[in-house]
């Protein structure tokens, strides 16, 4: 017995020590109360532990099949231990056992052979997509896992050294590289931002400021009529466009291009040329290269310059005559995911005025950036600004997290002045004046609107001539700014609700002291009103009694004199109050007379009752008919008022 219960103890310190050591839980009393509510059943007890989805290994092995080595092959020198006769060392045991494996190569708990085989409890992974210009990158980290080793990562992925990079968008605000992901308490999906100051631009951002520098300057065109035989010179500045394309972005020589125009003969002639889509061709004589062919758009030549309207040109981005702001913010939405793809800023479907009050007039925890995109289709920045930058995602994402994005397209002047009317309305004339300062090669624009406790603050205007990384960099000092305002705004309107709520205490306690007064003075007067009726009624029972009383003095009939003639009873009355009354009765009189004299004293016959001393009797119960001497009270006696129970 002594054998199976050292065995016994010696086994549950086996399942102890193994149940601690895949748990982690230190506390070897915490450890055996989990144990014993399963029985010391290791699995269950760990299955109690470690969630399910962490790789609990299930077993369906018997009992004595669980008896075997249910962990990973032992290495080498451990299998050579084995053969020569010794036992592998326990991970818990031995300071000198060969290092754990990784959580990305082994998941079990290396356990004593008698236990069942059990999983590692896995580290939480943290989701990071990180956006840099027009590339995003998926990270999946481990949350042990430190800031400066996401930029490692990143540095292989992009090709962006660590000591150019900053990593935006934690929610901390700024942190060092060494930071450990865990001591932020991300959630699991986070997204971030890389921003390179120091790095000049991609080659399509510098071809973007060459093309705006281009489209500052006059191209002349030397245009050769071959049916003719005659030569126009025309002068143009870069921002005329061809159709779709601006001379500057065309490709032509600067200063002074040649081309020839000619009418390019038709494979079907049997179809005329319409009034709207002249057939002509159009051949550059550098390098042979070619416009693009006048009649797939539907143009004169004249036109093709710019110099002409067409019914051919694509749907505005909003009409020109729409009575609601809704149903033209709708067309507008509708139309710029037709042109630039579905990933765009969200925007807000509504007036000016009700964005304002979407972003500026709620709880100030909530109060958010309002963007105003204001598009021209007129110029030339309009589709590259579209494309690469409001297409951006992490544009797109950012705008989204922090701003609420209004848009309007200012290319129809009728657009335009309404919206010079509602900025006037809104802001002031002073946003609207530095809106008609700007010309249409400068637009679109994107104006940062802030609101404050008097007036709406214009933070920032962005040009449409700007790259994803300006663009990422002047949104986010304003997002600065605005942060700093909104933690003053927050800690203003927490101070005002602790003081209303203080007030409303205090207005709460005087409401409930004022009720109390109320109900504590209603109380007292009803009180009051109590006694005064009681006292009233007092009053009208003594005046009612005194007014019996006197009837029936004034009802008795005289005192008979001693030396009459009659029989003549002398009774003497003891009151409750040890008085004495006395008085003189013929004998021929009626008890009840002798009932009213007493009732004139102030003792009713309904409240006191009249008895002798001795022999006992209850003269008030004998017939009040009788006369005295009946009642053998005669010729005198002693009697006694005694009140009723």
């Amino acid at each position: 017995m002594a054998s199976e219960s050292g065995d016994s103890n010696m086994d549950r310190e086996m399942i102890l020590a193994d149940f601690q050591a895949c748990t982690g839980i230190d506390n070897i009393a915490e450890a055996i109360t989990l144990l014993e509510l399963n029985n010391w059943d290791l699995v269950a007890a760990i299955n109690g532990v470690i969630p399910q989805e962490n790789g609990i290994l299930q077993s369906n092995f018997s009992s004595e099949a669980s008896q075997a080595s249910m962990f990973a092959p032992p290495s080498q020198s451990e299998a050579a231990d084995a053969a020569a006769g010794g036992t592998v060392p326990h991970p818990s045991s031995s300071s000198s056992s060969s290092s754990p494996p990784s959580s990305s190569t082994s998941a079990f708990c290396s356990i004593n052979p008698s236990s069942r085989h059990i999983v590692e409890r896995q580290p939480r992974m943290l989701n990071f997509r990180v956006d840099y210009r027009q590339r995003s990158v998926e990270l999946v980290l481990e949350e042990g896992s430190t800031v400066g080793e996401i930029k490692q990562i990143l540095e292989t992925e992009l090709g962006v050294p660590v000591s150019k990079m900053q990593l935006k968008g934690w929610k901390a605000g700024d942190v060092s590289d060494s930071t450990l992901l865990k001591s932020l308490h991300l959630p699991k999906n986070n997204s971030l931002y890389v921003l390179t100051p120091d790095i000049a631009p991609t080659a399509s951002t510098s071809k973007n400021s060459a093309l705006q520098e281009s489209l500052n300057q006059n191209f002349l065109l030397v245009i050769s009529h071959r049916e003719a035989q005659r030569d126009y010179s025309l002068n143009f500045p870069g921002s005329r466009t061809i159709q779709e394309m601006t001379l500057a972005a065309s490709g032509i020589s600067y200063p002074c291009h040649h081309l020839s125009v000619c009418r390019r003969s038709s494979p079907a002639n049997a179809q005329e040329p319409t009034e709207e889509c002249a057939d002509v061709h159009m051949i550059s004589d550098s390098e042979g290269d070619d416009f693009e062919d006048a009649s797939e758009f539907g143009v004169d030549d004249s036109e093709m310059f710019g110099m002409g309207s067409s019914s051919c040109r694509k749907s505005p981005m909003m009409p020109e005559n729409s009575e609601n702001e809704a149903d033209a913010l709708l067309h507008f939405t509708a139309e710029f995911s037709s042109r630039y793809g579905e990933t765009h800023p969200m925007f807000f479907i509504g007036s000016l005025e009700a964005a304002s009050q979407e972003a500026f007039y709620g709880k100030a925890r909530d109060r958010k950036l309002l963007a105003i995109y204001l598009h021209n289709d007129d110029s030339v920045l309009s589709n590259v600004f579209c494309s690469q930058m409001m297409c951006a995602d992490s544009i797109v994402s950012y705008l989204s997290q922090n701003f609420i994005t209004w848009a309007w397209d200012v290319t129809k002047e009728a657009n335009k002045a309404r919206l010079l009317t509602m900025c006037t309305r809104h802001f002031g004339s002073v946003v609207t004046q530095t809106i008609r300062t700007y010309k249409t090669d400068q637009f679109p624009l994107l104006l940062v609107v802030m609101g404050k406790r008097t007036s709406n603050e214009v933070l920032n205007v962005i040009q449409g001539n700007t790259t994803v990384d300006e663009l990422m960099m002047r949104l986010m000092g304003a997002m600065e700014i605005f942060t700093a305002q909104q933690q003053e705004d927050i800690k203003d309107e927490d101070e005002r609700e602790a003081r209303e709520m203080v007030k409303r205490e205090q207005d709460e306690a005087y409401r409930l002291s004022l009720e109390a007064d109320r109900k504590k003075r209603e109380a007292q007067e009803r009180e009051e009103a109590e006694q005064v009726r009681l006292e009233q009624m007092r009053k009208e029972q003594e005046e009612e009694k005194e007014a019996i009383r006197l009837s029936l003095e004034q009802a008795l009939p005289p005192e008979p004199d001693e030396e009459s003639g009659e029989q003549i009873s002398k009774l003497r009355i003891r009151t409750p109050s040890g008085e004495f009354l006395e008085r003189r009765f013929l004998g021929s009189c009626k008890l009840q007379v002798l009932f009213d004299f007493v009732a004139s004293k102030g003792y009713p016959f309904e409240e006191f009752k009249l008895l002798t001393t001795f022999p006992r009797r209850i003269i008030t119960q004998l017939d009040p008919g009788s006369t005295l001497l009946e009642a053998k009270l005669f010729p005198q006696e002693t009697l006694f008022l005694e009140a009723k129970e």
